[in-house]
């Protein structure tokens, strides 16, 4: 069976099929194909079911196979048939706007990454939720995941290497220690010395190091050794699944009402069948 292409649904519109040898030799028997156009003629329910945004040819389709699935006699069958339509439409809508909740919570907890994050492994003291892109983290492939461990190993390791030769002490330490850091960590402390946050000296960029620093290297690199548990605080705190009470006790409902329209339409044709 097939809807003519460019079709819509429209208030008077009915939806042609083509004729099969099972259809024939229902319609000798005086059964579904003699009242087939008929089945396919859109009622008030399919009036109402489609809103005006909503793809009318999709539910044309929907309609279409439940008329071929059951063969509908009569406008009571045929009406039975309709609704089954529409009751799986309306539970398509719900799952929509199960995910329009979902999403909104998610994007509400991104805005909370200092707490968010934290919980993802509260026995990991270091972990924060500081100085990170939480969405560009959790979208990242295994691979980017894989480069940005490396990377934030890397600048730990620079960081404390540098933390060693200041500690040593020794001449030229200062500068030795600067080129130590990692560019991006270099680049950070010449901007605290440019904003005179630290004086540029060896017991100043040992405190930078101490203060900020390392404590932010070593974040960077339980951040993204929890990354899986930091997605999975993610998702299950953007859930909220408070407010998808409303909509679950609106899909059981819509589970009730199919089965009992469906028992309703199978008991007809055990009727007309026997």
């Amino acid at each position: 069976m097939e809807v003519i292409e460019g079709s819509t649904l429209c208030n008077s519109q009915e939806i042609p099929f083509k004729t099969t040898d099972g259809a024939v030799q229902a319609q000798r028997r005086g059964g579904y194909d003699a009242v087939r156009y008929n089945a396919t003629k859109h009622g008030i329910l399919s009036k109402l079911a489609v809103l005006a945004h909503e793809d009318h040819d999709e539910f044309g389709g929907l309609l279409v196979a439940l008329v071929d699935e059951h063969q509908p006699a009569g406008m009571t069958e045929q009406h039975l048939v309709e609704e089954l339509a529409a009751i799986i439409w309306r539970k398509r809508r719900v799952l929509l706007a199960e995910g329009a909740r979902i999403n909104d919570g998610l994007k509400s907890v991104l805005r909370s990454t200092t707490t968010l994050i934290p919980a993802a492994a509260p026995f990991q003291s270091e972990l924060s939720g500081e100085h990170v892109d939480l969405p560009r983290l959790l979208n990242a492939t295994a691979e980017r995941i894989a480069e940005l461990q490396q990377e934030a190993e890397l600048d730990l390791a620079a960081t404390r290497k540098a933390a060693a030769i200041l500690a040593k002490g020794g001449p030229n330490g200062y500068e030795k220690a600067r080129r130590a850091l990692l560019p991006g960590s270099r680049d950070w402390w010449d901007v605290q010395v440019s904003e005179e946050e630290y004086p540029s000296t060896v017991e100043g960029l040992a405190e930078f190091i101490r203060e900020s620093l390392e404590p932010l290297c070593v974040g960077m690199v339980q951040q993204v050794r929890h990354v899986a548990a930091i997605k999975a605080q993610t998702l299950g705190s953007g859930l909220q699944a408070h407010r998808l009470e409303n909509l679950n006790r609106y899909e059981t409902h819509l589970d009730r009402k199919f089965e009992r329209t469906l028992a309703m339409l199978l008991k007809l044709k055990e009727l007309r069948g026997a």
